[in-house]
């Protein structure tokens, strides 16, 4: 008898117990997460040998972000069920998200194993593969996903976003199309619809605003359309009403968040006390690796631009915005809040031996970075590990954006971030925030500024060619002219950004805050009284 049972062996729950679980997956559907987790607890508390229940346990521990819950449900799972595609897919996303590439492709291999015909296993492959940075190959997943499930709004939506990624906009809205077709009143639909064109009238703009009027959208969903609104009504010239529309966004997505300002504050001032000069004498140097490009600085102040442009030349391959520096800084810190920064990781992550940083991070990058001598990691908050990456892998190169900030305020301000940026949907609060960045960039400068590269956003948008040279011979690469015309690349951009950087360089963003100068006073009132200058620096 194995020791792992098949599916088909397995003892099958009791009337009560199934209703029970659908009960709890009805509720974890509505947003009752514990409701849901009750549902769980009553059936473990009688019997541990169901895989649904575990599997409920799980998704409830995603919901919450309790990720070392989530591998250990879904472990669970996998145990009493070896053949549950669903669950290693899931567990293939959570390695990914902690930064264990190695178990997530094993993960993956299995999910991929026991597919079978499931469009729902098929499209969470396709989201690992996303996060792979494999972009193509999710789509054929994504694709997989919607040819089983036509009707799916949620697969529909996952195959259009990544046709948005790799190029594909003409079949992107074509996919939207058959969205908003079986749910008309599907905001991220829409919302991705108002990203991939530009808007010539307000046909849209009044079928979005009507689903709004109608006040049966949650509040996260409001949010999203009132973004997609503001987008098209700046399409179409209408600033004041544009703006309007931005920040009804923003403060409903605000209101949707437990920002904790103070911890930010804590964990900037412990980073300026810790990572000194003689700091970074007394700590070893770690990997020897010269692959990695780090591209840091603020979100929206041509991050994405940049990286368009190394990633032209031959040499280069593009990784995508990876998460492994930090998550190897937390693994080796044995950090266990459950907040992703804070001051008590910055202080443990001093300690932690720098070869074995620098040598986690380029193995779990190595299935993201390409056969290529080079690749960049275009993960704008590594700016706050500038002093860790220059000791953990003192031959990688950093690129650190500059932007005015007005305009890189306004830019994260009018920006619907997935889960990250959390200070970006309030004006003083954005300000706050950027000031800190500010001064704490000053303070890299100071201390290690002859070991990475300033640029200027506006140089790049104004003064592309000769900006570029520079860049690249920072690089320590052979000049190559596909730099110039990074616009042509096949290659997929999963950012905010993925439908500009398929077009020239251009200064029409540069400035853009002062349309909205009278809206825009409390941030700059913020960043005047904190003595950030409004001119790039």
């Amino acid at each position: 008898m194995p020791n792992k049972p098949k599916s088909h062996m397995l003892k099958q729950p009791e009337v009560w117990m199934r209703d029970a679980l659908r009960s709890g997956f009805n509720a974890l559907q509505a947003g009752d997460t514990d409701q849901a987790a009750a549902c769980c607890r009553q059936v473990l508390e009688v019997r541990q040998d169901i895989p649904e229940a575990h599997f409920l346990v799980g998704l409830v521990a995603l919901e919450l972000e309790q990720r070392r819950t989530a591998i250990s449900a879904f472990g669970s799972v996998t145990k009493l069920d070896p053949e549950h595609g669903a669950a290693w897919a899931h567990l293939a996303r959570v390695f990914m998200q902690t930064g264990q590439t190695l178990r997530a492709e094993e993960a993956l291999e299995k999910a991929i194993q026991h597919a079978d015909d499931k469009p729902v296993v098929h499209d969470l492959v396709g989201h690992v593969y996303t996060m792979l940075g494999e972009d193509h190959e999710a789509l054929t997943w994504y694709s997989r996903a919607v040819d089983g499930q036509p009707d799916s709004v949620p697969f529909l939506v996952n195959k259009a976003n990544c046709q948005m990624y790799v190029g594909e906009l003409e079949d992107s809205e074509a996919t939207l199309a058959r969205a908003l077709e079986q749910a008309p009143g599907n905001a991220s639909a829409h919302w991705i619809l108002a990203s991939l064109r530009k808007a010539t009238d307000r046909s849209h703009v009044e079928e979005m605003q009507q689903l709004v009027d109608g006040g049966r959208q949650p509040v996260r969903a409001r949010a999203f359309l009132w973004y997609a609104i503001g987008k098209e009504l700046e399409d179409l010239e209408d600033w004041e009403h544009a703006f309007e529309a931005i920040s009804q966004g923003a403060a409903m997505r605000r209101s949707t968040l437990d920002f904790d300002e103070q911890a930010e504050i804590d964990m900037y001032e412990a980073l300026q006390r810790i990572y000194t000069r003689e700091w970074s004498a007394e700590t070893p140097p770690g990997h020897d690796s010269s692959a990695p490009i780090f591209v840091v600085g603020q979100p929206r102040t041509g991050t994405t631009l940049v990286e368009r442009i190394i990633t032209a030349h031959p040499d280069v391959t593009s990784a995508g915005e990876l998460k492994q520096f930090g998550n190897a800084v937390r693994r080796l810190s044995k950090y266990s809040e459950p907040h992703r920064f804070s001051s008590k990781l910055v202080e443990g992550a001093a300690t932690v031996d720098m070869r074995k940083l620098g040598g986690m991070y380029i193995n779990t990058s190595r299935k993201m970075a390409g056969d290529t001598p080079r690749f960049v990691d275009k993960l704008p908050l590594n700016f706050m590990y500038l002093p860790l990456i220059l000791k953990a892998l003192p031959n990688a190169k950093i690129v650190h954006l500059r932007r005015n900030p007005m305009d890189a305020c306004f830019s994260s301000y009018k920006q619907l971030f997935a889960d990250a940026y959390q200070h970006s949907y309030d004006q003083e609060e954005m300000a706050r925030h950027h000031a800190r960045y500010f001064r704490l960039m000053e303070t890299w400068r100071e201390r290690f500024g002859d070991h990475f590269f300033d640029i200027a956003y506006e140089d790049v948008a104004s003064n592309l060619e000769p900006t570029a040279r520079a860049l690249i011979d920072f690089l320590g690469l052979d000049w190559n002219d596909a730099c110039l015309e990074f616009h042509k690349q096949k290659s997929a951009v999963a950012t905010a950004s993925a439908v500009q950087v398929r077009k020239p360089a251009h200064t029409k963003s540069i400035g853009r805050w002062r349309r909205y100068e009278q809206q825009l006073e409390p941030t700059r009132r913020t960043l005047q009284s904190l003595g950030i200058p409004l001119e790039t620096t």
